[in-house]
């Protein structure tokens, strides 16, 4: 008897143990994602890719209300027509933003994605008039790659005044501050009108 040699590959599945596996949608990787701004119709995808990463312990939650809110504040990195990333310029004050729920899917990261939005927040906040854009991070040497210096704390009150006082875990994050001085730019750029509001 004669057996013919199978053409089907062998498909190998790996399972963690003790962690449920996580379905992960497929993203093609060579397509480039596109940023822009995030309307209101992105608001349950952007509320989906943060709470997808909360568990990580490196981002805060925010509510499904408070993005929708303020839905007008985020850029979306989008591929085909899903949501793959996120991040939100919050105003702090007159003169500093801060980065905010700043957020890769994890089969689209080391793609150059998160430094395409916080270049594109960067130069947002410029535009509209901020001197200092900052965030506050457990990763502060990613940060430090595009420039941003690690402060302490009291260098930006605004945040301090406006969150951290209030936060259950005030004091006790383990988050490091890091600012960005910015540069005004005269380049025509998406209004931010309710980006002061």
């Amino acid at each position: 008897m004669r057996v013919a040699p199978t053409t089907s590959p062998l498909r190998v599945i790996r399972v963690r143990r003790g962690a449920p596996a996580r379905p992960r949608a497929r993203v093609s990787a060579t397509r480039t994602p596109v940023i822009r701004a995030a309307s209101a119709s992105d608001v349950g995808a952007i509320h989906r890719l943060i709470e997808a990463h909360v568990a990580d312990g490196r981002l805060l939650p925010r509510r499904r209300e408070e993005i929708a809110a303020h839905a007008s504040r985020f850029l979306v990195a989008v591929q085909g027509r899903r949501v793959v990333a996120c991040a939100d310029l919050a105003p702090l004050s007159g003169t500093v933003a801060e980065v905010r729920s700043l957020v890769v899917s994890d089969e689209v990261r080391s793609r150059g994605i998160g430094r395409r939005l916080v270049d594109e927040l960067a130069s947002r906040a410029a535009s509209a008039g901020f001197e200092t854009l900052c965030a506050f991070t457990h990763v502060a040497g990613y940060f430090v790659q595009m420039g941003f210096s690690i402060v302490p704390h009291t260098w930006l009150p605004e945040k301090i005044e406006a969150d951290c006082r209030s936060c259950a875990l005030f004091r006790t994050c383990g988050q490091y501050a890091v600012m960005l001085p910015l540069v005004r730019t005269q380049q025509a750029c998406v209004p931010l009108t309710s980006l002061h509001a």
